[in-house]
């Protein structure tokens, strides 16, 4: 049930006047995180910054289990980029050199090809999902949270026995 729970405060941050600059933030920062392998240098500091910084956890964690479970799709092509990244721009050599024989940067594991096409991608990538993100979340406040909720499918599971326990176990821990 601990999904439930992530997607109740997913939508609870919709509905609420959080900023939509925290919540696009944070499902960004989850972006970057779910899409490149996990126990990474720049993984671990993006899991840091998710924590401290005053963006929307559960948008981040929610992002992080979608595009975890999903990645593992794109791997292919994180290969083909983070090939080309490595091995294919010259005069990024000496840069690459440098930071295999620093004490720290190996732990980034930039030097497989599948964790730096991934890096690379979700560098290029993160300015078109904060941007979606946020207009996801300005396009709910402003109207599209009532076409969902007369969706058949939210009807019904809003109807559920299973929701209805949901509901009665959120309620009585006081959320």
């Amino acid at each position: 049930m601990l999904w439930l729970k992530i997607v109740s405060k997913i939508i609870k941050a919709f509905r609420s006047g959080e900023s939509p600059n925290k919540i696009a933030a944070g499902f960004g920062i989850g972006f970057l995180i779910g899409l490149m392998p996990f126990w990474t240098l720049q993984g671990v500091i993006l899991l840091i910054l998710l924590i401290l910084l005053d963006v929307n956890l559960s948008a981040g964690t929610l992002a992080i289990i979608v595009f975890g479970l999903f990645s593992y799709l794109l791997d292919p092509l994180f290969d083909v980029v983070g090939t080309f990244v490595l091995t294919g721009i010259p005069f990024l050599y000496g840069l690459w050199e440098s930071l295999y024989n620093m004490p720290v940067a190996p732990l980034s594991r930039f030097n497989n090809t599948v964790a730096m096409g991934s890096f690379v991608c979700g560098l290029i990538l993160f300015a078109p999902v904060f941007y979606g993100m946020k207009k996801l979340v300005l396009a709910y406040r402003s109207g599209l949270e009532e076409r969902i909720n007369k969706l058949k499918i939210v009807k019904a599971v809003k109807g559920s026995s299973i929701y209805k326990w949901y509901v009665r176990i959120r309620d009585f821990g006081g959320e």
